[in-house]
């Protein structure tokens, strides 16, 4: 164990250049394994968002001649995708996958935590972030945006968090879990100001290249087709809903009942720590709401999907070291069982058998985050964070 331990103290695995390069050796080869053997479906679907906001053409409808299944992001995307929509493909595949990478490693860059923890984010959440570069998902800017709307807040830049709440909401919903730091904001007035200037700038930004009508015809249609998103995500269909409640769902083969007996109880227990207000004023417990928050998002929403799980691997590693004490042997197996059961059990070291038949099947991906993020809850309603305030850079 010494040698072990010996070896990953070498300099290799502390240095942010070996980790940026990585970082983006990946986007470029998920882009060369996904573009050439034409396994880029998601990515059409995001570049066509842009050409039918042109065309002015339904964002929502299904266009089986340009791709498989349909697109469920808000009308903003257009305006997201349009830079990399305009180039060839074989370029704007590439630039989007790194563009994507290169945000979230600068999100985490900037976390108000030690070297130490953002190293280990890094490291740990490699394989998750591989997982989402295959599918050239949103997820990863997703991520980064969740991030960065606590760091502007720690930092007092809250009209910036503003700016990221409300571009992940109009792009996919799950922005608006930002909402949750809004206790631990300084100027609580000008960020809930700037929330709302935002939203009425996004909401009117795809307007650019569009216009009024066709932009509240979209934003209908894009309600309508989350609800039936929604409705198909909850009868089990495809690979979607891995997520606590999909787990529970297919362990218990489909049984009849509905996902507020779990969504309720679920959200008392994630608002629970807010009563621990004299913990507020300590760094590590504002962390552990960050962790929570992007745990409880993947967790308890029926659109998680493997890809969706680089949110909460980064929740599950900031959970085990942004914390003011040692972390026990227990905590340690709770980390292998991460690593093992939802970072890696959807790769090829997995037996088929294993990985179709159980893990798949029954969502299990969801179950090593789930018991973390119990854990997470516990840990904030009893343990005092009590340390020496972190120095944040204005």
């Amino acid at each position: 164990m010494k040698q072990l331990k010996d070896f990953f103290r070498k300099p290799f695995f502390s240095d942010y250049r070996v980790l940026f390069g990585l970082w983006m050796i990946l986007a470029v080869a998920s882009f060369f394994l996904k573009y050439w053997h034409e396994r880029h479906n998601n990515y059409l679907i995001f570049k066509y968002v842009f050409w039918h906001t042109i065309n002015g053409t339904s964002l929502y409808a299904q266009y089986p001649l340009e791709f498989k299944d349909c697109n469920h992001y808000g009308p903003l995307f257009s305006i997201i995708i349009a830079p990399f929509a305009l180039l060839p493909d074989f370029i704007g595949m590439l630039l989007w996958l790194v563009v994507l990478t290169a945000t979230l490693y600068y999100a985490i860059r900037k976390m108000p935590v030690s070297d130490k923890v953002q190293i280990f984010i890094l490291w740990f959440s490699t394989q998750e972030l591989l997982n989402a570069l295959f599918m050239q998902q949103f997820n990863i800017a997703t991520a980064a945006m969740i991030i960065a709307t606590f760091t502007c807040i720690e930092r007092g830049k809250d009209e910036w968090a503003a700016f990221w709440i409300v571009i992940g909401t109009f792009v996919k919903l799950y922005g608006i879990v930002g909402l949750a730091f809004f206790v631990f904001s300084r100027h609580k007035g000008r960020l809930a100001s700037h929330v709302l200037m935002w939203a009425v700038i996004i909401f009117a930004l795809p307007m650019l290249i569009s216009n009024f009508d066709y932009q509240i015809s979209q934003y209908s249609e894009w309600y309508s087709s989350l609800v039936m998103k929604n409705i198909s995500n909850e009868m089990l269909v495809g690979m979607q809903n891995i997520s606590l409640l999909g787990m529970v769902h297919r362990i218990s083969d489909n049984a009849d009942f509905s996902n507020l007996y779990m969504l309720a109880p679920g959200l008392v227990l994630f608002l629970l720590p807010y009563l621990k207000t004299r913990q507020y004023k300590n760094i590590d417990f504002r962390l552990a709401f960050l962790a929570s928050t992007m745990i409880f998002v993947i967790l308890f929403s029926t659109s998680s999907e493997s890809s969706t799980y680089i949110i909460a691997v980064i929740g599950v590693v900031i959970w085990y070291a942004a914390v003011p004490w040692e972390r026990s042997k227990w905590d340690i197996a709770l980390m292998v069982f991460v690593f093992l059961l939802t970072c890696m059990s959807g790769s090829d070291i997995v037996p088929k058998f294993i990985r179709k038949g159980y893990v798949q099947a029954y969502s299990l991906k969801a179950l090593p985050c789930t018991v973390v993020w119990l854990r997470l809850i516990y840990e904030m309603c009893i343990k005092d964070y009590s340390k020496k305030e972190l120095e944040v850079e204005s």
